[in-house]
């Protein structure tokens, strides 16, 4: 008697640990909040801190002063890397993203909460300093853990769409943080809000402590995440690492420098279409280090209209990583971030029309936004590809916040120094801009393409 056995079925394809939409939340929620947080101190930096908390007798030292502090908390980025990376590769990607969250949101609100330098002198720049280190601390394990939620838990052949998702957090968070600003500046008694006794005296700290609502719906959404099925394999396989950050150090040095400087010209151009564009443009012409004159109020409308391309592009960007390569597209978005850091005085460059001069500088926002989305879109799927997951999370990390203080420390005081330098043009900080493009590029030559890579490989 002989027996026949029949194929086993083919197993049904397991369901996702986390639904799409849990997914998208998650890593949606951290990154706008981490750049909500971004424009709010950006805007107060360049509108209110300088005479609040920085009251020098000079506006440029004032300014930079401002902007000192704001480059303080990127230098504690990376160490706030190191320690949520060691905890995210060692002991998982939710507990440490709950972490990061919550030490960001506290941090943010208590800057709401601080007294100025008239009610307690330097103190008050002493315990803002603290609050910003804080905010950076946290921040430098945010990104990638959010990044990491995504793209571990992407379908096949779309992790650079799901890398997008942390990266809407830019766009997002400036039109919530700009539109708040806006209904503040038209809520207050005065021709310009931003300029009034009332947003000097209390309406400057509502954004600040506005935020908490965002981190209470995070913390909410990220408690019920579950750890994707790529940490969980390299659980059972026994490959989590004692000292993470020792070892990709040590096995994955090369990698680490070649995500710092890809990501160098994106985190310079955000920084100058941002913090840096609104000083310049709403600085009088006629002032000791001249600027356009435009209203703020004004301004950060035409922001909001170039943040809007900024989103449409990040979104577009993650399809075409997908489909021609992350490594591709980069080549030829950074190649075009240089050439408009050359062409830069020609947008920026006051006119005999004031309607041609808005358009021009209107030009300037859409256009230099819509760089910003392309490039910034695929770093969420390219960084965390670089690395296996054992280290995913330090080293994404690492490199994320790394090139934090090279091109977003340091780019508004080199800016405004360019500025100062250029008698009032901004062209050195157009070549500037360039020239950090010229580092990316190299990077990017050096390195290799990460789209077929298996994220679950060890």
């Amino acid at each position: 008697m002989t027996t026949t056995t029949t194929p086993a079925a083919p197993q049904a394809r397991q369901a996702p640990l986390n639904s799409r939409s849990r997914v998208i939340t998650a890593s949606l929620v951290g990154t706008t909040i981490e750049f909500y947080d971004f424009y709010a101190y950006a805007t107060a930096a360049a509108l209110v801190f300088p005479v609040l908390f920085f009251p020098t007798g000079n506006d440029t030292t004032s300014l930079l002063a401002s902007f000192g502090v704001f480059g303080a908390a990127m230098v504690a980025r990376p160490i706030g890397a190191v320690v949520f990376g060691h905890f995210g590769d060692k002991f998982g990607r939710k507990g440490t993203l709950v972490a990061s969250l919550l030490t960001m949101g506290i941090a943010t609100f208590v800057i709401g909460l601080l007294p100025t330098h008239n009610e307690i002198g330097a103190w008050a720049a002493l315990l803002l300093l603290i609050c910003r280190l804080a905010q950076g601390f946290a921040l430098g394990g945010e990104w990638s853990g959010a990044a990491l939620v995504a793209t571990e838990n992407a379908p096949e052949g779309k992790r650079a769409l799901y890398g997008t998702f942390p990266q809407l957090g830019a766009p997002i968070g400036f039109i919530i943080a700009n539109a708040l600003f806006l209904v503040i500046n038209f809520g207050l008694p005065g021709e310009d809000g931003a300029a009034s006794e009332a947003f000097l005296s209390w309406g400057w700290r509502i954004p600040f402590l506005f935020s908490a609502v965002m981190v209470i719906i995070g913390l909410w959404v990220r408690l019920k995440l579950v750890e994707s099925d790529a940490f969980q394999k390299a659980e059972r396989r026994g490959d989590i690492k004692k000292a993470p950050i020792g070892f990709v150090f040590q096995k994955h040095w090369r990698r680490l420098i070649l995500g710092t400087f890809i990501m160098l010209a994106t985190y310079v151009l955000f920084y100058l279409m941002t913090s840096f564009a609104l000083s310049f443009s709403t600085t009088p012409a006629d002032a000791d280090t001249p600027g356009l004159g435009f209203g703020r109020t004004d301004f950060v409308l035409m922001q909001i209209i170039g943040v809007v391309f900024f989103g449409i592009f990040t979104l577009i960007s993650g399809p075409l990583a997908d489909a021609i390569g992350r490594r591709r597209l980069l080549i030829w978005v950074t190649s075009a971030i240089i050439v408009f850091g050359v062409i830069y005085t020609v947008f920026l460059t006051p006119r005999d029309s004031e309607m041609f001069t808005g358009a021009l500088v209107q030009a300037f926002l859409v256009f230099g936004f819509l760089l910003m989305g392309l490039s910034f879109g695929p770093m969420g799927a390219l960084l965390p590809e670089l690395f296996p997951t054992n280290v995913r999370y330090t080293g994404s990390a690492v490199s994320y916040n790394v090139s934090s203080i090279l091109g977003a420390a340091l780019a508004p005081i080199i800016a405004v120094w360019l500025w100062d330098l250029g008698n009032g043009s901004p062209w050195l900080v157009g070549l500037y801009l360039a020239g950090a493009g010229v580092l990316t590029l190299v990077a990017l030559a050096l390195s290799s393409e990460t789209k077929d890579t298996d994220i679950d490989a060890e």
